[in-house]
């Protein structure tokens, strides 16, 4: 138990300096840059698939978290966020260098990873921006929702939106860990199997946990053989940290944050499905 709780105290306490960095950019953003937020996100929100598939590669799961954040300020678009979900490697590439796996396998794995985030990205932007439903520049949005009193200063606000969402994320993830703990990783990998379509399809909802354990057992199973390459992207694709977890917490609308869920599943097991069928 002790060493359970321990485990999740760390791994919550290394998200605390990217969520405070990224909670007083929002801030600074809020209270400095006032209209021309709107013109600066427009502009740039054209590339920021492009931008946040290439910042998923770094393997640390706080930039999905930072994400999830920015999204509900509604400072990057819809297809930032996804191409920052889908690329974003948590656990893996730490796994796959403790392996000794070649440069090449994980040159190929990181590049197909970040392609596909931006990939998908941008066409989820070209159809928003058809539709009209690209809505950049409302930062204030999460300081109002949250009622922290921001008028008592940036660096005060930002550090109270860091404690709340850092103890969330240490709350949930005591819990699951105890879950993994009871339940045990091999009954978990017992699930996935070497199948063209009901690999993926199951690869794709554990890469969903919203903590570091499916990205390494995902990692882990495909390196022994247990998983083809298929039904491995489709979970490390769908995975993305605590982002998810994040964006629960901070964004309001519900019924959003469940269409990105699926969407983020089926963008990765869509793809698992193809590389597995093609022989990959």
């Amino acid at each position: 138990m002790l060493h359970i709780i321990e485990d999740s105290v760390l791994d919550s306490a290394r998200l605390i300096p990217f969520l405070f960095v990224t909670y007083l950019a929002m801030e600074y953003l809020e209270h400095r840059t006032g209209e021309r937020l709107h013109k600066l996100v427009e502009g740039a929100g054209r590339v920021g698939p492009v931008a946040g598939g290439l910042l998923g590669m770094v393997p640390q799961c706080g930039f999905s978290a930072a994400a999830a954040n920015l999204y509900a300020g509604r400072v990057i678009t819809l297809g930032t966020l996804a191409a920052i979900f889908l690329s974003t490697s948590d656990e893996m590439l730490p796994v796959l260098l403790s392996e000794r796996a070649s440069v090449g396998i994980i040159l190929k794995i990181l590049l197909a990873k970040a392609v596909y985030g931006m990939t998908a990205g941008l066409a989820i932007d070209f159809v928003l921006r058809k539709k009209k439903a690209v809505i950049p520049g409302e930062i204030h949005d999460i300081c109002q929702q949250e009622r922290c009193h921001c008028e008592k200063g940036i660096l005060r606000s930002a550090l109270s939106h860091t404690v709340q969402i850092a103890f969330f994320i240490l709350t949930v993830s005591i819990a699951l860990n105890l879950l993994l703990h009871f339940v045990g990783e091999e009954a978990l990998a017992g699930l996935i199997l070497n199948r063209p379509i009901a690999g993926p399809m199951l690869s794709g909802l554990v890469g969903l946990i919203p903590n570091c354990a499916g990205s390494v057992v995902i990692t882990q199973l495909y390196l022994e053989g247990a998983m083809g390459l298929g039904a491995a992207m489709a979970g490390l694709l769908a995975g993305s940290g605590v982002g998810l977890l994040v964006l629960f917490r901070v964004n309001h609308n519900r019924r959003e944050n469940l269409k990105i869920l699926a969407l983020l599943y089926c963008l990765g097991a869509a793809a698992g499905i193809v590389i597995g069928m093609c022989g990959f």
